[in-house]
């Protein structure tokens, strides 16, 4: 019978002329189940990226298969086609809903409420607004008082115009009356003629009484336009070829000069016709 030798302890194999067997590599079964796993794993990710790839793609394709309209009658969310018809069969988008038409300015809506036609207001003028010219007093003449110094009137005085208090002279009285015609350039205006047929006009903006020598200038230069100020017959009397100046005293000198939005031009413009003193 052969001599059996007892096995060494696995941690010295060698020893007492044993040794281990080499016929079978070590751990092959691992690595059988490590190539294995590996390759499930490969397996999985290519199958994993396919998917991911078909699903990015079905998006684009189920948004090109579905309508552009949607039925709200169909139950369950389902997807109606409405049928179209023959006479839009022919033209594209014939069935689609068009939008109402924008309103225009030229053409508002018929269901807008209309609205009140009113007038943009007008922006403040420099000058009074005119007014219906006072009736002439019921005399032979007129006179022309100040408001700001009621105990003055217009007065002839050597050629010129000035606010003069009025004595009873028949003189002094004569030169401050005057006739109030039709104005010689604009028959809405008035023009002052004097007892001995001259007219007041304007010269170098300086109010005097001349003869009329039939010039157009002249009969510009001697139309004032009235403006009423009040139901008292306050006027105040503007320049027909001089739109803007109005006529004035100053140191008891009339003129024409610029409007000013001011009380002392205010009272100084202001003026009464009054019946005749002469």
């Amino acid at each position: 019978m052969a001599e059996q030798k007892s096995r060494p302890p696995q941690d010295r194999p060698w020893e007492s002329d044993w040794a281990p067997d080499t016929t079978r590599a070590p751990g092959t079964r691992r690595l059988w189940l490590a190539g294995a796993l590996a390759l499930a794993t490969v397996t999985a990710c290519a199958t994993a990226i396919t998917v991911m790839n078909r699903e990015s793609g079905e998006p684009e394709r189920r948004a090109a298969a579905e309508p552009s309209t949607l039925s709200s009658s169909a139950p369950g969310g389902l997807i109606s086609f409405a049928t179209p018809s023959a006479a839009a069969a022919g033209k594209p988008g014939a069935g689609r809903a068009h939008p109402s038409p924008i309103p225009t300015t030229s053409a508002p809506s018929a269901s807008a409420s209309p609205q009140p036609a009113t007038k943009a207001p007008k922006p403040p003028k420099a000058s009074p607004e005119p007014s219906k010219p006072p009736k002439a007093p019921a005399s032979h003449g007129i006179s022309i008082r100040s408001v700001n110094y009621p105990d003055r009137y217009w007065r002839v005085r050597d050629g010129s115009v000035r606010l003069d208090q009025i004595g009873s002279g028949s003189e002094q009285r004569e030169d401050a009356t005057f006739r109030r015609v039709a104005g010689l350039a604009d028959s809405s205006c008035y023009s002052f003629a004097t007892a001995d047929g001259r007219y007041l006009r304007h010269r170098s903006f300086v109010l005097v009484a001349d003869a009329h020598d039939g010039s157009s200038l002249f009969g510009k230069d001697a139309t004032f336009c009235p403006h009423v100020w009040s139901a008292s017959g306050t006027i105040t009397l503007e320049s027909a070829n001089y739109p803007g100046r109005f006529l004035r005293h100053r140191n008891f000198q009339l003129r024409l000069d610029p409007y000013e939005n001011s009380h002392l031009f205010h009272s100084d413009s202001a003026f009464q016709l009054v019946d005749g003193l002469g």
